[in-house]
C-alpha cells in the first residue's frame, strides 16, 4: 500500500469510526450497573466481560495503529469499573485521547506493515477496519443481553422497538 492509498483509507474510515463510536457508546451506557454478572448462556461472556472487551480491545487496534505493534495484553482498564457508564466513560475518555493521534499520523506511518500476533502483516491503517468490525460484533452481543437485563436497546442504526426513530425536522418544498 502507498501513503497516499493508506491515508485515504484512514481519510475515508475515520467518519465511520467516530459515527460506530457515537453508537458504542450507546450499548455500553445501556447496560444496568448491577446486571454485571448476566449472561445468557453458560458459553457467553457476562455483561461486564464483555462490555470491558468492547472498550478495551477497540483501543488496543487503535494502539497498534499509532504505535505499530500489538502489545500482548488489550489496554489496561481500572478493575473497578462497573458496566454501564463507569465503562462507557472509561472508553469516551480513552477514544478522546487517541483520536487526534490517529488524525495526525502520516501516509508513511499508515503504510507500514504491523505484525498482528503472528497472523497477519498488514499495513497499520488496515487494522481501523478491524477495530471498527470488532466493536460492531461485540455491540450487536451486547444490545441482545439488554432487554433481558430489564434495559432499553437504544437506536443503532435505525429506531428499535425501545427508542423510535427521530421525527423528520425538516420538510421537502415543492
Amino acid at each position: 500500500m502507498q501513503p497516499d492509498q493508506a491515508r485515504f483509507l484512514l481519510d475515508f474510515l475515520l467518519p465511520r469510526l467516530k459515527s460506530e463510536k457515537a453508537t458504542t457508546m450507546k450499548i455500553l451506557s445501556a447496560v444496568p450497573p448491577d446486571k454485571g454478572d448476566y449472561k445468557p448462556h453458560s458459553r457467553s461472556m457476562s455483561s461486564l466481560k464483555l462490555s470491558r472487551h468492547i472498550a478495551a480491545t477497540e483501543m488496543w487496534f487503535l494502539d497498534a495503529i499509532i504505535d505499530h505493534v500489538f502489545k500482548e495484553d488489550d489496554s489496561p482498564m481500572p478493575s473497578e469499573l462497573r458496566p454501564g457508564a463507569d465503562i462507557a466513560r472509561w472508553y469516551d475518555e480513552n477514544f478522546a485521547h487517541r483520536l487526534p493521534r490517529l488524525e495526525a499520523l502520516s501516509g508513511e506511518h499508515l503504510a507500514t506493515p504491523v505484525n498482528y500476533i503472528g497472523l497477519l502483516n498488514d499495513p497499520a491503517v488496515a487494522y481501523l477496519n478491524f477495530a471498527i468490525c470488532h466493536s460492531v460484533h461485540h455491540r450487536g452481543q451486547l444490545s441482545a443481553y439488554l432487554r433481558p437485563m430489564g434495559a432499553k436497546v437504544p437506536a443503532i442504526y435505525v429506531e428499535s422497538g425501545d427508542e423510535p426513530f427521530p421525527p423528520a425536522t425538516h420538510t421537502a418544498s415543492s
